[in-house]
């Protein structure tokens, strides 16, 4: 496959702005966009609770972008490496909250950290709705 593959994963629970900005700027790094969804099962392992919307339908509304290649469930944080061959690509992207966490990546492929879009997060959203008493978390 010709062009420039890149990667980027996320659980893109509560879907907004920010999400869709970080896989444009994403998509532009090169010719093809692939994004790993966090299932259900690997939330609850690295965050003690379940996404407000499901993997099935968090991986629809990924699907359905424009700049989005293609998608596929992640099912462990370890498997990072085996992905990143998998689809043989050049760029994994990550939110800058993470910088430096996925640098041991280097040998594989160039990384990069982009900018979070200021001013939202699923966490301030969920927060809020918490507070709002829309939704509960035990």
């Amino acid at each position: 496959m010709a062009g420039k593959t890149v990667i980027t994963f996320g659980t893109y629970d509560l879907f907004h702005v920010g999400h869709l900005r970080l896989l444009q700027r994403a998509r532009a790094l090169g010719d093809r966009l692939v994004v790993g969804v966090s299932t259900d099962a690997l939330n609850v392992s690295k965050k003690n609770f379940s996404p407000s919307i499901p993997q099935t339908d968090r991986i629809e509304i990924i699907r359905s972008l424009r700049c989005v290649d293609e998608a596929f469930f992640e099912e462990s944080l370890e498997l990072k490496g085996d992905y990143i061959r998998q689809f043989k690509a050049d760029t994994l992207v990550m939110g800058h909250d993470w910088e430096g966490r996925f640098d041991h990546f280097r040998d594989l492929c160039e990384v990069a950290y982009l900018p979070r879009t200021e001013g939202i997060s699923t966490t301030q959203i969920r927060e809020d709705m918490i507070r709002r008493g829309f939704i509960t978390y035990s």
